[in-house]
């Protein structure tokens, strides 16, 4: 459940919400960062679940000494209340067994709290795409049929790809009905067939991709929700570069090579 951290609680009707999912490479959570980072959005409360992993760190957006040691959570809600726009960023993986629970919970707090709309960014093993999914761009979407309907005119502009359904078995049964796969994604595929079957305006952005250096992923991915969603306003030679990258980015890859070893 949302917990807030105001004396008086949060309110996010009318708000698109916008979450990541634990998936390969960890692009969503990446991209998240971009947006809390640049957007200078205030963290407002944290969602507590026993469905994640318990972990606790420091400010991952801290600009200084001062807010440097503010402890943070797995889970947390931040807002930009001029934008109508939340997010709900989270840091651990899910408890293996408890991926449905967590589920009914994000569904019960999104219902709760009116969002317009909830914006999903996930990823999928790039080396598990079908034949036809090794065409264009590595961006794919998903939206439950109550957000088609109202977003119809800007898909036809932006031109996306919806992501494709595959055979369960490619080349065995020619006439085996054609399946939703997302290999890698975590809870990504649950949370759009539970928005579909309970007609939430629901989206998922998502991006083929390997582990390793993700974070160009992750900028293709914010760039690709900011043309639909116009977060940041006006343009830049170098798309990237209107992006903030957290000071926690700096510990990505851990420390430099000790010197002893030479």
């Amino acid at each position: 459940m949302f917990i807030s951290s105001q004396d008086s609680p949060a309110t996010f009707q009318g708000f698109t919400l916008v979450m990541p999912v634990v998936a390969v490479g960890n692009v969503g959570q990446l991209a998240v960062d971009l947006i809390v980072s640049t957007l200078n959005m205030r963290r407002v409360g944290y969602f507590h679940t026993d469905c994640l992993i318990p972990m606790a760190g420091n400010n991952p957006y801290a600009s200084g000494k001062a807010d440097a040691e503010e402890l943070h959570t797995p889970a947390e809600v931040y807002t930009a209340a001029e934008l109508k726009l939340a997010v709900l960023q989270i840091r651990a993986p899910i408890i293996q067994t408890r991926s449905k629970k967590f589920r009914q919970q994000l569904k019960s707090w999104i219902k709760a709290s009116g969002f317009s709309r909830t914006v999903v960014l996930s990823s999928s093993h790039a080396y598990q795409r079908d034949d036809q999914q090794l065409q264009g761009t590595s961006l794919r979407y998903l939206m439950t049929p109550s957000l088609l309907a109202a977003s119809a005119d800007a898909l036809k502009e932006l031109g996306w790809r919806e992501m494709e359904r595959i055979p369960a078995f490619p080349g065995v049964d020619a006439d085996a009905e054609p399946r939703l796969c997302i290999p890698g994604g975590g809870i990504t595929k649950g949370l759009y067939t539970d928005g579909c079957a309970e007609d939430l305006p629901l989206a998922v952005l998502l991006l083929f991709c390997s582990e390793g250096d993700n974070i160009p992923d992750a900028f293709a991915l914010v760039n690709h929700l900011n043309d639909w969603l116009h977060l940041l306003d006006g343009q830049s030679e170098e798309p990237n570069s209107k992006w903030k990258i957290p000071t926690s980015w700096s510990l990505l890859f851990g420390s430099g090579i000790p010197p002893a070893l030479f």
